[in-house]
């Protein structure tokens, strides 16, 4: 995609949303980190409705490890791979009381060293908690990317350092969001609206969709049946 594109990309994402947020709630970099844990291979809205109750109760590293694992558990049993989830969780709260005096780190490489925590889960808090121009790139910003021709890729990796390049650098602390939310809500995965994309003349995908594919589908009138000579007979 060309540099003016680019920019004629962020602009356009940045006017329907001037203030991109994540969708996770939270409150604190550690239950930021907490819910971003959490979120690997669910939901955002299913990670809220567990840390509802999580949070009130264990928003500290010293409370999580007050409530254990098992009592971990009871909080996000409704999350995919809980059981792991909870392992880490409570596995990086007591590196975080050892290691860091219960304080969450601001550097990428040690967030990576934390137990359930990767590259993609280290941007996240660098970008939202600490306000670092980090590129988190999930399955959403990797389809994006793609399709669009901005920063095409085939790992998140590459992905990820390609935008590093290509976001002008007055756009980088909201281009993951920008991206994120464009993927979750427009660039869909099976069915893009294309229609009421935003940047749909800048984008390189060749199989938009249209207003047609939008529409409801109708049913044709099936045909009648022609009786056979059995009921024919029976009503003569």
């Amino acid at each position: 995609m060309k540099k003016q594109d680019i920019a004629d990309l962020f602009d356009r994402l940045a006017r329907v949303l001037p203030d991109p947020k994540s969708e996770l709630d939270y409150y604190t970099p550690y239950t930021l980190l907490v819910a971003v844990v959490l979120s690997a291979q669910a939901t955002d809205a299913g990670v809220n409705r567990a840390t509802s109750t999580l949070f009130p109760v264990a928003d500290t590293p010293q409370k999580m490890l007050a409530l254990g694992e098992e009592g971990l558990k009871q909080h996000i049993k409704t999350i995919g791979l809980f059981n792991s989830k909870a392992k880490n969780v409570i596995a990086l709260s007591r590196i975080l009381l050892e290691q860091y005096g219960g304080e969450v780190p601001q550097e990428r490489e040690l967030l990576e060293q934390l137990p359930g925590v990767g590259r993609k889960t280290a941007n996240v808090v660098c970008n939202v908690a600490f306000g670092q121009p980090t590129m988190a790139v999930d399955t959403h910003i990797f389809r994006v990317c793609n399709r669009t021709g901005l920063a095409p890729g085939k790992t998140p990796l590459a992905v990820e350092l390609k935008l590093e390049k290509a976001v002008p650098e007055e756009r980088k602390l909201h281009a993951h969001h920008w991206l994120i939310l464009h993927g979750r809500y427009v660039c869909k995965a099976r069915k893009p609206e294309c229609p009421r994309c935003v940047i749909r003349d800048i984008c390189a995908f060749k199989k938009k969709t249209t207003e047609e594919d939008f529409l409801p589908k109708t049913r044709k009138p099936s045909a009648k049946k022609k009786p056979t000579a059995k009921k024919r007979a029976a009503k003569a």
